[in-house]
Parts: structure tokens; sequence; C-alpha cells
């Protein structure tokens, strides 16, 4: 029998999380719970000894299993391991924990009134972030909806993602930015692709998919992977890429 939950956490140069006990407090509220749940961690070509780690933390639980991918980016890692899971629900979250693994049990109740997708929301609120953080993201939400429609969800980038196992391919299958039909090439240093969250939320709402923003607990953790300026020019070019892409009738007519 497949497992109820796959928890999917990518991995880039997360040696030091890892050794704070990251994958521990994952294992731990997980063994707590009724249901079967599966850990995948994807190591994203990391340059420290986060595959190494994890693998180890792995080879002693059983539950937890390691794919290694050659650096290509959040997006890729990401994708890499919801195609890997098997869970009748599975959730992707951040390594760093900054909306910890017990949150999970605000999203689940979602899949018994036939939700399809459940995604955590830091609302338009960003604990501890600084000033310029909130900016960013309070710009990003006002140019979703302008460009994309985004009305009914007021956030698309919290790291605390969960979709229905049989939603996952079908969302995957119908992306155009992101669907590395071909392999990408390797990438230099940490990405943020915050076009891939806004896609695959575009794509799920497009193939009829009903979705539920569920507010979460989420504290800022400083990253040098986050650029202002480079995130933003980058954030915007992918919004103004996938409407376009829609025009041309890239993506799934509306259901």
């Amino acid at each position: 029998m497949p497992p109820f939950l796959s928890v999917v956490i990518p991995a880039y140069n997360e040696a030091t999380n890892i050794r704070a006990g990251a994958l521990e407090s994952v294992q731990c509220y997980l063994a707590s719970q009724p249901y079967e749940h599966e850990v995948i961690v994807v190591d994203d070509g990391s340059l420290d000894e986060t595959a190494a780690l994890a693998e180890s933390f792995a080879a002693a639980h059983p539950s937890f299993r390691v794919l290694r991918n050659p650096h290509r980016g959040k997006a890729y890692t990401v994708a890499t391991g919801l195609r890997a899971a098997v869970g009748q629900v599975v959730l992707f979250t951040d390594m760093d924990q900054a909306t910890p693994i017990h949150e999970v049990a605000r999203l689940l109740p979602w899949y018994e009134q036939g939700y399809d997708v459940v995604i955590g929301s830091r609302g338009s609120y960003r604990r501890n972030a600084p000033l310029w953080r909130k900016a960013m993201s309070r710009s990003q939400m006002v140019l979703r909806n302008l460009i994309l429609g985004f009305r009914d969800i007021t956030d698309t980038q919290c790291g605390f993602k969960s979709f229905r196992g049989s939603v996952i391919a079908p969302i995957l299958d119908n992306l155009h930015l992101y669907r590395f039909a071909n392999t990408p090439a390797e990438v230099q240093g940490a990405t943020v692709t915050a076009g891939f969250d806004v896609e695959l939320l575009f794509v799920a709402q497009r193939l009829g998919y009903r979705i539920k923003e569920v507010p979460v607990e989420w504290d800022y953790r400083h990253s040098r992977r986050v650029n202002l300026l480079r995130d933003s020019v980058r954030g915007l070019r992918e919004l103004v890429e996938i409407r376009l892409a829609d025009a041309r009738g890239a993506y799934p007519l509306r259901h």
C-alpha cells in the first residue's frame, strides 16, 4: 500500500540546517502520526555535505530516501521529488522549516472536503522579515493579480504546498516554462524560481482542480538565495511569459 503522505524536501547546500536537526524534526513529527509516510530529500548538486548527511540519516530511518540531481535549480529539484513521490497526498517543504512540518495538520483535512491542491499561506504578513522582503512580497501579489488574475490566492510563493497524488502528473505535464521536457542545463549558484510556484497553480486552475489556501505559521529565515533586484525582475518576466504563453494556447482551456 502506498503511504498516505509523501514529503518532498529540496536541498541545496543545506548541511548547516541538517546538522541543526531539520531532518530530525520532520522525522519526529511524522513518526507520531497515525498514517504511513515517506520523506524524499532531493539534493540539487550541493557543494557541501548535504547529500552525504541526508544519506546517512536515511540509512537509519527507512521512511527517508535521498535522490541526487545535478545542480539545475529548485524548480527542477522539486519536480523530481514530486514525480518520485507515491503518497496519496504529496507535500513539498523547505529544509529550513520556516513553516514547520506540523503545519501539515492544517492542510490535510481539506482533502476530505474534496480539494485537490491545498497550499500554505502567509497571507500578507511576513513574520520577522525585513522591510525590503515585505515590500517585495506585496508588489508580487499586486502584479500576479494584474497579470494572471490570481484574485482568489493571496500567497502563491509559500514553500509549503500539497497536492492530491493523482493530480501531480497532469499539472507537471501541462507546465510550459517549467515543463522540463528537455533536461535543463546546469545552473550556477543558488536559484529562486518564483515562476514555478505560480505556474503550478495557474495550470491547476486551468485543469479545474479545487485549490484551498490555508494560513500557516511562517518565520523569516535569512537566505542569500533571495536577491531583491534580480528576483523581482525575473519574477515579473516570468509572469509576463506565462501570460504570453497562455495567449498562444500553451495551456489547457479553463474548466
